[in-house]
């Protein structure tokens, strides 16, 4: 909606609880115990979980003020999801851009820290992106478009710093960059899913040791 109150904080970070926060509707969504976390609210209960009436009642609104600001609860969905997109790259996406660092070197870098906010998270949350893609995506037109661009941009990103590293002669030119950025995000996802399953950061080793190597040789 133009000109309305910012129902998510200005804040982009990671920092803290690590997911996005919730403002109020009316511009500081906030209870007795702080500011309630948006995409932690989803992602600890569930999107199917958690109601209009358990967002609205954290804000201390009526639920009807809910509709002033969204449409529907997917409407919210995308929005909780563009606010954790955002966060994730105000967080972690200046390191693959640090040009006095070599490409792969950036990329390494850029899962371990990715790796480090789960373990701070003691994983148990998972990535929001990975979460609704499986939950809300069979019946979401509008999640699963807006799920669709943050993989793009996100293999784009990676895409970019691996067609330098071929520029570089670190990677071998017969090598797909996009193909190779889908192959990181899609393995890594999937150690997120099996650390979330076993509260261990042994699926992230995997990945560091195993993977990364395999795929960046």
């Amino acid at each position: 909606m133009d000109g309305a109150p910012r129902f998510f904080s200005g804040s982009r970070t990671l920092g803290g609880c690590g997911l996005p926060s919730i403002d109020t509707i009316a511009g500081c969504f906030a209870s007795g115990n702080g500011k309630i976390q948006g995409g932690e609210l989803v992602s600890t209960r569930g999107f199917n979980a958690t109601g209009v009436q358990e967002i609205t009642a954290a804000a201390g609104v009526p639920k009807g003020s809910f509709y002033n600001y969204f449409d529907s609860k997917e409407a919210f969905a995308v929005a909780v999801l563009t606010e954790y997109w955002e966060a994730v790259v105000a967080e972690f996406g200046a390191i693959l851009n640090q040009r006095r660092t070599p490409p792969l070197s950036r990329i390494a870098r850029y899962f371990a820290g990715l790796s480090e906010f789960h373990e701070r998270r003691r994983y148990a949350v998972g990535c929001l992106i990975g979460n609704m893609a499986l939950e809300v995506t069979p019946t979401s037109e509008d999640v699963r478009i807006k799920l669709a661009a943050i993989y793009r941009e996100w293999s784009a990103a990676l895409a970019s710093c691996l067609r330098e590293a071929q520029e570089k002669g670190e990677l071998s030119a017969r090598k797909d960059p996009r193909q190779l950025a889908v192959a990181l995000i899609d393995t890594f996802e999937g150690a997120v899913m099996r650390a979330k399953v076993e509260r261990s950061r042994a699926p992230f080793d995997s990945f560091e040791w195993f993977v990364l190597p395999s795929l960046l040789s």
